[in-house]
């Protein structure tokens, strides 16, 4: 990678950040990363000039980010597969970057580092911080803040240490949500500072269509893995589809959990009415939320959740699941609906009111788009960081 002439047509900005993340959007899937991404070209417009390095592990390929308008550059690092290596992976990762971050930052002065993660990304944020004198912040995606849920034992006691010591020693821990925030806050107390950025998302892009489907089209986007509940919208929607002859299901993502939910729908005889459509581009993903009766995700461990968002921006009427981060945000019979995690009965009466009752539809979905047009559009959301960015620095 060159150190000097890929960095010159970036947009001019009054700072410079390094942005450190393990996800991006693709060539092969534009929608990997798309959260950190798409909010980077509204930071430009904020005076905000962005370098991206793409973080990932050596025993995954390589995957081309540099056809993007803000281009991300993997960084390849040791780590072992499958979290045994998460506790050292960020001083790895530190090797891999030092030598190119210094030359960058001697030719275009860095002026902050922004880590997505505290594991790999923040803790490689930390030690290049105290070797270039950098300062960093760490951005806390999911509720796992500490990563003892996704690795145990002694390893996972490592990775809360270590997590632990970048969250003090960045200049801020931005939270995805309050729910977030009070899981940082669990483990450091009050030795971080911390605020809580709620992501956006674009509401030209996700709109209300006057397009409607045909038949009553319910609809569930991301992966397809045991907390996202998918079981029990499948279940739900068989339980409905006597009264609703006409009811279909469509789900965007993939995951190991896919031949387990096929052969559910096949047990209940609603394999006919229910759609795996697989990773979708954004753009793809974005026409069927502008277009669906209902959009509907009973995730039971979500740290706020895009999804949410997206379907709210399009007036749909969107249902989420209480206690979750995204109960920060509907409000439940005004802007959108929330049910119990696990909860298949009421998850199914909301359905119900919600098919039925076009008026009711029209109206929660009114009201979800202004909550999106007055707080939750990428627009605000990178005022919040810019702002974060220049107190940071200052």
């Amino acid at each position: 990678m060159g150190t000097t002439k890929e960095f010159r047509d970036q947009i001019p900005g009054s700072l410079h950040v390094l942005t450190l993340t393990p996800f991006y959007p693709t060539i092969r899937d534009d929608a990997e990363g798309c959260f950190i991404y798409e909010p980077l070209l509204w930071l430009s417009k904020n005076g905000i000039r962005n370098t991206v390095f793409v973080a990932r592990p050596f025993y995954r390929g390589t995957s081309d980010s540099t056809f993007l308008p803000i281009p991300g550059h993997t960084i390849k690092y040791l780590s072992l597969p499958r979290g045994f290596g998460l506790s050292t992976a960020g001083a790895f990762l530190f090797a891999g970057i030092l030598a190119r971050l210094r030359a960058l930052h001697r030719d275009h002065p860095v002026s902050l580092i922004h880590a997505h993660g505290a594991l790999p990304c923040g803790h490689a944020a930390m030690l290049l911080s105290k070797e270039l004198g950098i300062p960093f912040v760490v951005t806390v995606h999911g509720l796992d803040a500490y990563s003892t849920v996704q690795v145990g034992g002694r390893s996972g006691r490592w990775c809360r240490r270590i997590s632990q010591h970048a969250y003090v020693a960045s200049r801020r821990v931005i939270c995805i949500s309050e729910r977030v925030r009070q899981n940082v806050l669990e483990g450091v107390g009050r030795k971080a500072r911390t605020s809580v950025v709620y992501n956006g998302v674009d509401p030209n892009v996700f709109m209300p269509s006057d397009a409607n489907p045909p038949v009553p089209q319910l609809l569930s986007v991301g992966n397809l893995i045991p907390i996202k509940g998918y079981d029990l919208l499948i279940r739900a929607t068989a339980s409905l589809a006597k009264e609703m002859p006409s009811l279909r299901l469509d789900i965007i993502g993939n995951g190991p959990e896919q031949p387990r939910l096929e052969k559910l729908a096949t047990a209940l005889r609603i394999a006919d009415r229910v759609r795996f459509l697989g990773r979708r581009s954004r753009l793809e993903t974005a026409a069927a939320v502008n277009c669906c009766t209902v959009f509907a995700m009973p995730s039971r461990y979500e740290a706020l959740g895009c999804v949410y968002l997206e379907g709210m921006s399009a007036g749909r009427a969107v249902i989420g699941c209480r206690g979750q981060g995204i109960a920060e945000i509907i409000q439940h019979g005004s802007n959108g609906f929330l049910v119990g995690p696990d909860n298949e009965k009421e998850l199914t009466l909301a359905l119900s009111m919600l098919l039925r009752d076009e008026q009711r539809r029209r109206n929660l979905g009114r009201a979800a788009r202004e909550t999106i047009l007055e707080g939750l559009t990428y627009s605000h959301q990178a005022e919040r960081l810019a702002r974060i960015y220049r107190e940071c620095v200052a």
